[in-house]
């Protein structure tokens, strides 16, 4: 049997939760528990990942299916172990990201031509761009990590940090897009 870790993203971004229902999130949440019901795989989430995922949906009249179809499990996170050079590879990436933002942060107060309010929004669009798209960002997302590599899981996630990293470290992610097809595998 194999292992699957799923995030809230697959149910959140719209490229892949579209390819799974054309309706909302939820109808693709409901599509995706009757695959994952079907399917000879077994589906986890980490539990900070399922709270983030009642935050950001309305998910209480699924709840019961939700939890009874994927295991919601906390990673062990204090017997993970991780090579230091990963941690010295995400040091050097955090370091050129915050460089990053502070030369967008230095344009934007250099360009007078913007009115305050435009600079600030344009600021704030900028400066989470280069600091957070493509990395791992939240403890969700490192609690994902963590629970595939726990689980020696393939990992679903539309989450380009999550699979940045996932895979250097050596842990199978698949294409979300292609949901419906591994399921049925």
């Amino acid at each position: 049997m194999q292992n699957v870790v799923i995030d809230t993203s697959i149910f959140t971004n719209p490229y892949v939760y579209k390819n799974l229902s054309l309706g909302q999130p939820i109808d693709a949440i409901e599509s995706f528990l009757s695959l994952a019901h079907k399917s000879s795989k077994t589906i986890f989430m980490p539990k900070t990942v399922y709270v983030e995922l009642c935050k950001v949906l309305e998910l209480e009249p699924l709840k019961s299916k939700f939890e009874s179809i994927v295991i919601i499990k906390s990673p062990n996170r204090c017997n993970i172990n991780m090579s230091a050079y990963i941690f010295f590879e995400f040091i050097e990436d955090m370091r050129i990201r915050i460089n990053k933002g502070l030369r967008i942060a230095e344009e934007i107060v250099k360009n007078k031509d913007l009115p305050p309010d435009k600079s600030i929004s344009r600021l704030r669009e900028k400066y989470k761009e280069a600091l957070r798209q493509g990395t791992l960002d939240s403890k969700e997302d490192m609690d994902t990590i963590i629970l595939a590599m726990e689980l020696n899981a393939t990992l679903l996630s539309a989450d380009e940090g999550i699979q940045y990293w996932a895979d250097k470290l050596g842990i199978r992610t698949v294409n979300p897009l292609y949901i419906q097809e591994f399921l049925n595998t």
